[in-house]
């Protein structure tokens, strides 16, 4: 008679990158402390590989902030919500910041200013 095999050892849980993106854009969202009011929601691209999460982050940011301190403070949370959520480890996230909005341009034509 055989052994029986434990149920956690008994096969693999996958988590589709799709879904780390998600819990990754939803913790850049609790991460800053303003989201602009006409910008888009921080939006998420990952790269999952066996137990690691390789995570890009762009966002909009209102003008003036402290665009390093929100950055950070994305970083962070990204890193740990994912950690948390989908037991990945996160050896790197990558922000961009695709724009700055202002309350000087706010409800004038998105392109330049002149």
């Amino acid at each position: 008679m055989a052994a029986q095999v434990a149920p956690a050892e008994r096969g693999a849980t996958r988590i589709a990158d799709r879904v780390v993106a998600k819990i990754a854009a939803h913790a850049a969202r609790e991460a800053l402390t303003r989201i602009p009011e006409d910008g888009a929601a921080p939006n998420a691209t990952v790269t999952v590989r066996q137990d690691s999460a390789r995570v890009r982050i762009s966002l909009e940011l209102e003008y003036p902030t402290d665009i390093g301190g929100q950055c950070g403070a994305v970083r962070r949370q990204v890193s740990q919500r994912v950690r948390e959520l989908a037991g990945m480890e996160v050896p790197e996230v990558a922000v961009q910041v695709e724009r700055l909005h202002s309350a000087h341009t706010r409800g004038t034509d998105r392109g330049r200013i002149r």
